[in-house]
């Protein structure tokens, strides 16, 4: 039997609940030739059963068990088994639309075996999408070119992780999931990207992406947002602009001080923090408070943007461009 061109990988823990929506999604896909590999991390409702009914019904879904022990043993395992060229990551509570992964390897082929491949996504049930998730759909989908998610790449991650589709060997190659304890979606982005691999979107809603209060990213600690600031802090250094290790942090506030503490952990000199009312003798974390002036004089000195107020963060970036300071070349959007 030839090895199918796509293989989605899905691995469910009790999700009974949506597993027969998100399969019957994949189920009616305009390209026919795919697998999909779905992966039990030792599910108790009757997730699997449903599944394996799947596999008697329709050849092109293959049913793995895996021990339990967690998402990231349950992706390498699911990838280790998939025979496809291409990987399409799906989560069992989520809905294809019937072009995506047509959609998807067409844009893979355009790309190359170095790009990861995302869509927009449209969240829902519209009862539970709260108004600052959807600013956050909205950002995601605004942002198509490689560019413009290379730039962005440290504000949040860019690619939800049900919508990724990658070259299965190259992504093997650069060591699969690694990460346990922090956002393990996110640091393999950051480690592809540090690796030169470069992502893309394509502008079409491919994906409904469901939102619920039990998530999985919602419920565990893995997802806090102190473990964010590790992964930026960890990743920051392959910035060319931060390579050096000195850096000012733009804001004073709780995203400031959580990313300046993660960046003093990594080895990073946090040389100041920028406020629009510092310089009158506040410190945070031991270093002093400054106004944005002294960037007149220390124009050298790379700038990590970290605030979360609404609409600050994009008026610092216009302060910063308007002072001849370049995004990504002299400053990086971290919040």
């Amino acid at each position: 039997m030839s090895a199918p061109p796509v293989s989605v990988l899905l691995p469910f823990k009790n999700a009974i609940s949506y597993l027969e929506e998100a399969l019957a999604s994949l189920a009616v896909q305009s390209m026919a030739d795919f697998e999909v590999v779905a992966v039990d991390d030792g599910s108790t409702d009757g997730s699997g059963e449903a599944v394996s009914k799947w596999c008697g019904l329709d050849d092109r879904f293959r049913y793995l068990e895996n021990p339990g022990r967690g998402l990231v043993d349950a992706l390498n395992a699911g990838l280790l088994r998939c025979r496809g060229e291409w990987v399409a990551r799906m989560d069992a509570d989520d809905i294809c639309h019937p072009d995506r992964l047509k959609k998807q390897l067409e844009a893979a082929g355009r790309r190359g075996e170095r790009t990861v491949i995302t869509c927009r996504v449209s969240s829902f049930p519209e009862s539970s999408v709260t108004d600052g998730f959807r600013a956050y759909e909205n950002w995601l989908n605004s942002l198509e070119t490689p560019d413009e998610i290379e730039r962005n790449l440290f504000v949040e991650s860019p690619v939800p992780h049900p919508t990724a589709f990658f070259h299965r060997k190259s992504v093997i190659s650069e060591g699969g999931y690694l990460e346990r304890e922090l956002p393990e979606d996110y640091e393999l982005w950051l480690r592809l990207w540090s690796k030169g691999y470069t992502f893309e979107r394509v502008p079409e809603t491919l994906l409904r992406w469901r939102e619920r209060e039990d998530r999985y990213s919602r419920v565990s600690g893995t997802y806090s947002m102190e473990k964010f600031y590790r992964l930026k802090a960890r990743y920051l250094r392959f910035v060319p602009c931060m390579s050096g290790r000195r850096i000012f942090v733009a804001g004073a506030g709780q995203a400031a001080r959580r990313l300046g503490r993660c960046l003093m952990g990594e080895g990073f000199a946090v040389e100041a923090f920028l406020a629009p009312r510092g310089g009158r003798g506040d410190t945070l974390l031991g270093r002093p408070v400054l106004t944005p002036d002294v960037l007149t004089e220390r124009g050298d000195v790379p700038i990590a943007v970290a605030t979360r107020a609404s609409g600050a963060g994009e008026e610092i970036r216009k302060l910063l461009l308007s002072l001849g300071l370049s995004e990504w070349s002299d400053f990086v959007m971290c919040s």
